[in-house]
């Protein structure tokens, strides 16, 4: 009976703080403002301590719950629409390497180290900070690079060579499942791709991995692998 308990209650927490998650908006974990890791962290907190306690009303947890997606959705709101909000919450975006040279005092003032300042610099693909004009430290913790000119990828318009638009491809299979919404945005038929995916070697839909069609009208199939 106390699993039974448990699982109970660890699908309607899950339920929950999905719930909330999915009202304050989609972020990733390194795109997040520091109120809303904050308010994160809180709602995990929550979430827990009625799966730990058993004997503690569900409603204990799941109000604080709703009332911190409140907030964040509320303070999220604020930051919109002012400024001055923005900038207490979440503070500015600063420059921590300038014509090549790092700021050492502002990295002090920021607490940042030179390690980590490397670190995110690596991972942009510079290992040498004479390559990079400009680097700005985000309010998410993140480093935006902008390379000297000198320094960055050759992109066709540097040469001159024209290129076509590219757009987005559309899916039109997923894991064996059909998105007709997308054949019918492309003015395409199910017997079209039937017949397109036995061109391909393929005998059935349910033997399509992913199926995508570009902006020039190529079709990409990958076919699924075979199971271990």
């Amino acid at each position: 009976m106390h699993h039974v308990i448990i699982s109970y209650r660890s699908v309607i927490l899950y339920a929950v703080v999905l719930i909330a998650m999915r009202l304050m908006g989609k972020r990733q974990m390194v795109q997040l403002q520091p109120y809303e890791f904050v308010i994160a962290i809180m709602i995990a907190e929550l979430a827990v301590l009625p799966i730990e306690n058993i004997h503690a009303p569900l409603t204990h947890s799941i109000y604080p719950i709703l009332i911190l997606a409140g907030l964040e959705i509320l303070i999220s709101t604020l930051s919109l629409k002012s400024e001055k909000v923005r900038t207490l919450i979440s503070g500015r975006p600063t420059i921590v390497i300038e014509n090549g040279h790092i700021r050492e005092n502002v990295l002090r003032k920021l607490r940042y180290n030179l390690d980590e300042l490397m670190g995110q610099l690596r991972n942009s693909g510079y290992s040498d900070v004479t390559d990079v004009e400009f680097a700005v430290l985000e309010t998410s913790g993140q480093i935006s690079v902008f390379p000297c000119s000198q320094s960055r990828p050759i992109a066709p318009k540097d040469l001159n060579i024209p290129t076509p638009y590219e757009g987005l491809s559309v899916p039109l299979v997923l894991d064996g499942a059909i998105k007709y919404e997308n054949l019918e945005l492309c003015g395409l038929s199910y017997s079209w791709l039937a017949q397109s995916i036995k061109e391909h070697g393929l005998n059935d839909i349910n033997d399509v991995f992913y199926a995508s069609l570009n902006t020039q009208g190529k079709l990409h199939i990958q076919s699924k692998e075979p199971k271990e």
